[in-house]
């Protein structure tokens, strides 16, 4: 970033591509379980709009980190909000009743968000220095507060107008996006602007650097903390359970992210300063730790029956100590990237954590089938707590110069 720029720029590239992308995602997410419901499927099968689109992003992520090191950035930071856009056009007006339909715009929504996810963490990984904490984490937290802030926008519109309104305000919110980053947005990968092979060629990426610690650890921490938080974020199997197990309405399940959102919002500021100046440890398995008990206690209320409002202050509890671990898993990748093939080195990250994503549903879904919500939560309380003990003991702490903050 360059002076006077600096602002204009991480605002119209980053901020507000992160939270009209959130806003999106946020009004389609409590809408997602109802319209699943429409086509007489169960819990279960429900579950699977959240899967694909996870597994959308988990087929796209090591394509597009190869292919933003080889061609740069900023093709593919306007293209995934595009192709995110027409998926949902196509999923408000053109499903034709078919669930398989369904699933395959969802699929393509996440190859479109995946490209957004891993050009941008590269672009700040090549520029953001020092700040990288701060930058990480603002932008997970402007789309995470679209995420909770979303449903009550798209709670409402679906219960006034329906479901497919709200997947078409998804994607006009995807083109603001587009055209905030084509506004602005320069190529920041190293080499690019010679554009020969040459200058692409004098530092290859070696796939055996994944396999030299501690990267194999970092990706085993990354994939089990996302198994525990994919639910949560944005409501996702959450909400599933609010639906299946208490009949919550779309309307309701907005109001409560909302609230969330604005709650969660001071640590969403406060987790990047903390993790810049002190360390990214000390910020992260505490947050870890607290929110894998609310995981704990989702169980409890799904074993023993309890009231709507017992599943209310679990709701809150996990948004907002997640709302702390926004970004965290990317910020200790940036941490640890090569400088020369940041982006294949994201896009195998990416794909590490989108696989955990993609297991919170798919496990979620399982459980559930065999077990029931109770055996589906309480895994998720032992994912979470695995990860933060791989954390605590098994990898040193990656911020290696606090001193570039001043």
């Amino acid at each position: 970033m360059r002076g006077q720029q600096s602002f204009r720029y991480v605002l119209l590239s980053l901020h507000i591509p992160a939270l009209a992308l959130g806003l999106g995602q946020g009004i389609i997410t409590p809408v997602l379980p109802g319209f699943a419901e429409s086509f007489g499927v169960g819990a279960g099968l429900a579950a699977m709009v959240f899967a694909v689109q996870l597994a959308g992003g988990l087929v796209a992520a090591v394509p597009v980190g190869y292919a933003s090191d080889r061609f740069g950035r900023r093709g593919f930071l306007v293209a995934g909000p595009v192709i995110m856009a027409v998926s949902l056009f196509l999923t408000a007006f053109a499903t034709g009743g078919s669930f398989g339909v369904l699933l395959a715009y969802r699929f393509v929504a996440g190859v479109g968000q995946q490209m957004w996810m891993v050009s941008r963490i590269s672009a700040i990984a090549d520029s953001g220095g020092g700040s990288r904490g701060r930058q990480i984490t603002s932008m997970f937290g402007m789309q995470r507060v679209g995420n909770l802030a979303g449903p009550l926008i798209g709670g409402f519109t679906a219960t006034v107008w329906g479901a497919s309104v709200a997947f078409a305000m998804h994607g006009a919110v995807s083109l603001i996006a587009a055209a905030s980053i084509l506004a602005v947005i320069r190529e920041t990968a190293p080499d690019l602007p010679a554009k020969t092979s040459a200058s692409r060629g004098n530092a290859p990426f070696s796939w055996r650097l994944l396999l030299k610690q501690p990267l194999p650890t970092l990706f085993a921490l990354q994939y089990l903390s996302m198994i525990t938080r994919g639910g949560a974020i944005g409501g996702g199997t959450v909400f599933v359970f609010a639906v299946y197990a208490y009949g919550t309405s779309e309307a309701t399940l907005g109001v409560m992210s909302s609230i969330a959102a604005l709650l969660g919002l001071p640590l969403i500021l406060l987790a990047g300063q903390i993790m810049d100046r002190y360390g990214r440890k000390v910020s992260i398995i505490p947050g870890l730790l607290v929110f894998s008990l609310s995981m704990g206690f989702m169980a409890l209320i799904a074993a023993f029956d309890w009231p709507f409002a017992a599943y209310v202050a679990a709701f809150m509890w996990m948004q907002i100590v997640g709302a702390g671990l926004s970004g965290s898993m990317q910020t200790l990748g940036s941490d640890l990237a090569p400088a020369h093939a940041r982006g294949t080195f994201f896009g195998v990250s990416t794909m590490v954590q989108q696989a955990g994503f993609t297991s919170n549903p798919l496990s979620f879904s399982l459980l559930t089938a065999v077990s029931g919500f109770t055996a589906a939560f309480a895994f998720l309380l032992g994912t979470g707590i695995a990860a933060a003990s791989v954390l605590g003991f098994m990898i040193k702490e990656t911020l290696q110069k606090p001193e570039d903050d001043g």
